[in-house]
């Protein structure tokens, strides 16, 4: 499978023409980082963990993206039954194991949720994934030791056990699916610098599973929209901080003509 200029520019287009709401279970390093990029981007981001009200969101989003980067007993319970009412809905499920590997904790989390409410989407880096798979395998707080490549097989291994998409970014990013693999080449090298860009990743991966039911081409499309706006970014950027700033404003520009010039599969 493969994506194209045209496909990505068509569903850029349906979320600035749709809004898609999106549930973000989010941690608290990226809640802003994540908004402005879905902003920016189009879409209607909401943040709403509290347990008095998870499952009414979850009930009138287009999508619920779920991150465990910054974990409570009560944060899981909200997550457990926002994913429950998504699956009754039948609306995309996209999550994010943060750290998974770092802590039992973390990992234990990540895989039953995946086991309970089996995602359309999981978007990690190479340690969170192979951790979901291979006991031992450990990630350096919520920072990858291994190469997105290294991760393919334990991606695989998801995919066919959950019929979902998994989205192992890095250097290169690969969605992988039980239809085959697709790589995504774009990016820069200041992205690893900034937090919350990989959480970003995937709240972006819920923006376009909202319009786009093909899940595997929603996760590729996001990436390779990341990817293009962090080169954009990475033109006029002095550092991170300027890079963030710049990566927000990339995303609000997108076109046409930057998806043409710059995507790279």
């Amino acid at each position: 499978m493969t994506i194209t200029t045209s496909s990505i520019l068509k569903d850029v287009e349906k979320i600035r023409k749709n809004a898609p709401l999106v549930h973000n279970i989010t941690n608290y390093v990226v809640m802003n980082t994540t908004a402005n990029a879905l902003l920016a981007l189009g879409a209607s981001p909401v943040m709403a963990h509290a347990l008095p009200e998870v499952e009414e969101m979850a009930g009138i989003a287009g999508a619920l993206v779920i991150n465990i980067g910054t974990l409570s007993d009560p944060w899981i319970e909200a997550m457990f039954k926002a994913a429950k009412r998504a699956k009754q809905r039948q609306i995309p499920i996209i999550i994010d194991p943060v750290g998974a590997g770092a802590t039992q904790y973390r990992t234990r989390t990540a895989r039953e949720l995946i086991e309970t409410y089996a995602p359309s989407i999981i978007r990690g880096n190479g340690s969170e994934i192979m951790a979901l798979c291979e006991q031992g395998q450990t990630t350096k707080g919520v920072d990858s030791t291994s190469a997105s490549d290294q991760a393919i097989d334990s991606a695989r291994s998801l995919a066919q056990e959950f019929d979902c998409v998994v989205c192992v970014t890095g250097e290169t990013d690969y969605i992988v699916s039980q239809k085959g693999i697709i790589q995504v080449k774009n990016g820069h090298a200041m992205m690893p610098r900034v937090t919350g860009l990989g959480c970003t990743a995937t709240a972006l991966c819920g923006a376009f599973a909202a319009i786009n039911q093909d899940f595997v081409k929603a996760a590729a499309h996001a990436m390779a929209v990341m990817g293009i706006a962090g080169e954009m970014a990475g033109q006029n950027a002095q550092g991170p901080g300027s890079f963030q700033v710049n990566f927000i404003d990339s995303l609000y520009q997108l076109c046409e003509t930057h998806i043409k010039e710059l995507f790279n599969a």
